[in-house]
């Protein structure tokens, strides 16, 4: 694997990439991209980091837990109060589904366009996803 490699850029197939980003834009506080249109929108951050959205013709969402359409991307997102979260995100628009493997480590959201995507709580320092706090 090459030394120099950096991640640039993620992109979320959807059936409405504008409401997407505005999604996440909320969630996460992340910059519009200037050149978002009705088929692509992208959020930007300071170092770089680009996370698109992209208009897939006849989108089908993920099914989770179950695997009949894959999860297709995972997200997972540390916060500092996890039920202070939760409860932003379910109000602009998450669901949250039955089944949480993570009890009180951490929770599984689903966004708007059916991605899954967890929650972790910041328990242990620099703890940043489920496979760190998973322990």
């Amino acid at each position: 694997m090459p030394s120099q490699m950096k991640l640039t850029a993620i992109t979320l197939d959807c059936a409405d990439p504008e409401a997407l980003a505005e999604f996440y834009r909320q969630a996460t506080g992340l910059g519009l991209h200037p050149r978002s249109d009705g088929d692509f929108a992208g959020l930007t951050r300071a170092d770089g980091l680009f996370i698109g959205f992209q208009r897939v013709d006849d989108y089908q969402p993920p099914r989770w837990p179950e695997q009949s359409v894959p999860q297709q991307i995972h997200l997972d997102f540390a916060v500092e109060n996890l039920g202070e979260a939760e409860a932003l995100l379910l109000e602009l628009g998450a669901t949250k589904p039955e089944q949480q493997p993570g009890a009180d480590k951490w929770r599984v959201l689903i966004d708007p366009a059916g991605h899954p995507f967890c929650l972790t709580e910041d328990r242990v320092r620099g703890a940043t996803s489920r496979a760190d706090l998973a322990g």
